[in-house]
């Protein structure tokens, strides 16, 4: 199990991009991958989040009470859902191997109760390009996730992220992880990949980057006519954590 990798990370933060650098570098990835490098199908992965959001209380407002998934007996039918998602992987007689599907993040607590010494990859990006556009995760309650109703999309994303956000901070560190910020792979990414292969042990093969992918909110701000109002990125409750990742405030 110690060659297995996996990428944890919200929907629209890039991750297709180290799921595409992984399979590059000769990495079993699944047998089936969709154009964002995700392992497919994805149903026994839907089923088994909704499993584990059973065990997450919702505390109110922006709250969710995640304690009891760290010492509690792993739910059975929560293991046979994910040995059936990564049934090819797991058996697959690859020197290395993993996922990417970012529903994995929505399971993070269990992932790591059922695969300690396996490598996490945390990967980041500035929360406002990620709720720019849709993923499927950005209702929780497909989910079983309960949170506040909002009939407000960005918010509904807004809140999304950060319930994954915090549920990932609130998860003890596994024994092997590094974190990557999409901007940093994107800007920097030759620096970015000899980290990665300095915490992998293997070669990376270089794939092609779009720095325009970069801070596009921004580029929404500076591209609005007079008078024209901008989609709703901005939400209080993400402004902790846009500083605790190194992202600016404000778009100037």
């Amino acid at each position: 199990m110690e060659n297995l990798i996996t990428v944890i990370g919200r929907g629209h933060s890039g991750t297709r991009a180290i799921s595409h650098t992984l399979y590059a570098s000769g990495v079993f990835m699944g047998s089936q991958l969709n154009p964002s490098g995700d392992k497919i199908p994805p149903h026994a992965m839907y089923d088994a989040c909704r499993v584990m959001a059973q065990y997450v209380k919702w505390e109110g407002g922006l709250s969710w009470d995640f304690d009891p998934l760290f010492t509690m007996p792993i739910d059975p039918e929560f293991e046979r859902l994910i040995n059936t998602y990564l049934a090819d992987v797991l058996q697959d007689p690859a020197a290395h191997k993993g996922w990417k599907i970012p529903e994995t993040t929505l399971v993070y607590p269990w992932i790591i109760r059922m695969f300690p010494k396996i490598k996490y990859i945390h990967w980041i990006r500035d929360p406002r390009d990620c709720i720019r556009g849709g993923h499927k995760t950005d209702d929780l309650r497909d989910f079983g996730v309960v949170y506040p109703k909002t009939d407000d999309i960005y918010e509904r994303r807004a809140i999304s992220w950060i319930y994954q956000y915090k549920l990932m901070q609130a998860t003890p560190m596994p024994k092997h992880v590094i974190q990557i910020r999409f901007e940093d792979f994107v800007l920097d990414q030759e620096r970015i990949l000899k980290a990665l292969e300095a915490f992998l042990g293997i070669p990376l093969g270089r794939i092609i980057v779009r720095p325009d992918a970069v801070a596009r909110w921004k580029k929404d701000v500076a591209a609005l006519e007079p008078g024209a109002s901008l989609p709703h990125y901005e939400f209080e409750f993400l402004k902790k954590a846009i500083v605790e990742n190194g992202y600016p405030l404000t778009a100037t």
